[in-house]
């Protein structure tokens, strides 16, 4: 039994990570202290709390903490144990969302310029983010067309040339007809490029083209004024601002009621390359300074691309480690700046506003939704979530259940429950429907602040008036007043409509009828998956775990090799024994299994 007030007694006044777990041991909140001591106290102390920290609280069953040596090797360890367990109560950067960059392998002799979405610390030279993919790949062709640099994915030592050299877009590496020297050249102004470094670029080339027409090299010295005016042109698509310095990433935040929004601009060299977005929920109660310093750590763990400085309108209570962190990942200092006047700061208006813009356009698609299936349902409040569920079985066999979740007008996958049936047996869907939803509500009613969450604003059963019904059972049971819609199909098993329990057809819009057919579709392929998962498993475990001598790791290693039990039944004694750890001995066991 872990008693809170003993452990806190216990607590060391030294620098260190909490870890926060309810009583399931699933952590649920990591921090980090100068003090642990003080810090952790802080938690348990009869103060004004926010409501966030106090339902954290009242989750909280038990927790652990790890010494460290100074501030500094806490924000680290903070970092990766957020980023490896994803805590329920932190401010939780989500990676669904996949900017393309351009990228430059520069330890290869003869490094290639491609498109990229995935960035990993391979010693490369990533360069964006870039908002739209079009405008990446039109950056990578630009380079194609005015550098000669090679465009095969490997390079291999060849007999002839190919085409590319012939039509003069590319020096041929791979015959060894030019040096890694001046190769490089191409790359290092490549680099200065898309780092926005124009200027010097232009003065070279103009240097460049004088050299050649004294020369009299007329045919050299047009293309690079042509190169030189593509990169005039490429530059003046690229200019913001008359901030002098060449790496800065501003930041700016926007919270609504619902949602947070941090908009990120990326100034190269007084140039705009790209800005991205990204969306919180569930923050109300944090302090804007909380939420930006989570971020950054989030953000710019293992990320290449750290800018020499950070534009924010937030002082951060731990800016100072914050620097050092950064700094030392760079190799260089990095300051986190926040302007009070002049051009600096307007740019952290910019993006502030722009975070405003971003966050109200996604509200206004939510709201409409939300706002239209209130008028469509007939309800008094904003059906904020909303769960549907789905029955998957084979003959009456290997029953299970489904349950997905619409919360606020976005199907959110990692709500989603999967359930097997335990007290029906025999094809009866809609009684299976009725034991699952019980199960649920029962969940919320004697946990809110557990996996499930809150209880639904309305419930959309999967079919017609048979489904509903069993639902309002289990909503009856536990004597609550859940509005309940039935999704019902065509002959095309498309989402036809939406009908009441009086079997009443609900007109809806275009819109919604393709967001209700996605939500549908999820639930019934979240159910199919799992069901054929349980299937598998059991067919898996009737059939191989009874053979003499086939352990898991064994079991494994068949199913690797051939796929299936059924290819398995199939196998020779010669090929079974192919299998590693599959002796003579029990290759004969098997095939004796299987064939007598």
């Amino acid at each position: 039994m872990f008693d809170i007030e003993a452990e806190l007694k216990k607590l060391p006044n030294k620098p260190g990570v909490y870890i926060m777990k309810d009583k399931n041991d699933n952590i649920i909140y990591v921090g980090k202290a100068i003090s642990l001591k003080n810090r952790v106290r802080q938690y348990f102390r009869k103060n004004n709390k926010t409501k966030r920290i106090e339902n954290m609280v009242n989750t909280i069953d038990h927790f652990e903490y790890i010494v460290v040596d100074n501030e500094a090797e806490a924000l680290i360890l903070e970092c990766n144990l957020i980023k490896k367990h994803r805590p329920k109560f932190n401010v939780l950067l989500k990676d669904d969302k996949t900017y393309p960059y351009i990228k430059i392998n520069i330890k290869e002799d003869y490094p290639t310029v491609v498109f990229t979405r995935r960035i990993i610390n391979d010693g490369s030279k990533y360069f964006g983010p870039y908002a739209n993919p079009g405008a990446a790949k039109e950056m990578i062709e630009f380079i194609k067309q005015k550098y000669k640099i090679r465009q095969c994915r490997t390079l291999k030592q060849r007999t002839r040339p190919c085409l590319n050299y012939h039509i003069k877009k590319c020096l041929a590496p791979c015959m060894g007809y030019v040096s890694k020297e001046e190769y490089r050249k191409q790359i290092d102004e490549i680099i200065d490029l898309l780092e926005g470094k124009t200027d010097k670029i232009l003065q070279e080339l103009e240097i460049q083209m004088e050299q050649l027409s004294k020369k009299l090299e007329f045919e050299k010295a047009a293309e690079i004024r042509d190169r030189k005016q593509s990169i005039e042109r490429v530059s003046t698509k690229q200019k913001v601002s008359n901030l002098s310095e060449n790496s800065i990433d501003v930041i700016g935040m926007y919270q609504s009621e619902m949602d947070t929004c941090i908009e990120i601009f990326f100034v190269r060299g007084s140039k705009m390359i790209g800005r991205e977005h990204y969306f919180f929920t569930d923050l109300k109660g944090m302090s804007d300074a909380e939420i930006l310093s989570g971020f950054i750590k989030q953000y710019y763990m293992d990320n290449p691309n750290i800018p020499a400085k950070i534009m924010l309108r937030e002082e951060l209570e731990d800016k100072q480690v914050i620097e050092e962190w950064l700094s030392n990942q760079l190799g260089k200092k990095v300051e986190l700046k926040s302007p009070k006047k002049g051009e600096k700061l307007r740019f952290v208006e910019m993006a502030e506003m722009n975070s405003k813009v971003t966050l109200e356009n996604k509200e206004k698609d939510k709201s409409s939704i939300l706002m239209e299936l209130k008028e469509v349902l007939g309800l008094e409040i904003l059906p904020r979530k909303i769960e549907t569920y789905d029955i998957s079985n084979m003959a009456g066999e290997h029953m299970v259940a489904a349950m997905c979740v619409l919360q606020d007008g976005v199907i959110k996958k990692n709500l989603s429950r999967r359930f097997k049936i335990k007290t029906i047996y025999g094809q009866d869907d809609p009684r299976c429907m009725q034991e699952v939803i019980e199960r649920r509500l029962k969940h919320s009613i004697e946990n809110p602040n557990g996996g499930f969450g809150k209880l639904p604003d309305v419930i959309f059963a999967d079919g017609g008036i048979t489904q509903i019904r069993a639902t309002k059972r289990a909503i009856e049971k536990y004597q609550l007043s859940i509005p309940v819609f039935g999704m019902v199909k065509n002959d095309k098993h498309q989402t036809k409509a939406l009908i009441n329990e009086n079997r009443e057809e609900l007109p809806i819009s275009e819109n919604l009828k393709q967001l209700i057919t996605r939500f549908q579709d999820t639930v019934h392929d979240t159910a199919i998956t799992y069901h054929r998962k349980v299937r598998e498993k059991d067919i898996t475990k009737s059939e191989l775990d009874n053979i003499k001598g086939i352990g898991e790791a064994k079991k494994q290693e068949l199913l690797k090799h051939f796929g299936s039990v059924k290819k398995i039944k199939q196998a020779s004694m010669k090929e079974l024994q192919q299998v590693k750890g599959i002796s003579e001995k029990i290759a004969k066991e098997i095939w004796n299994n299987f064939n007598s």
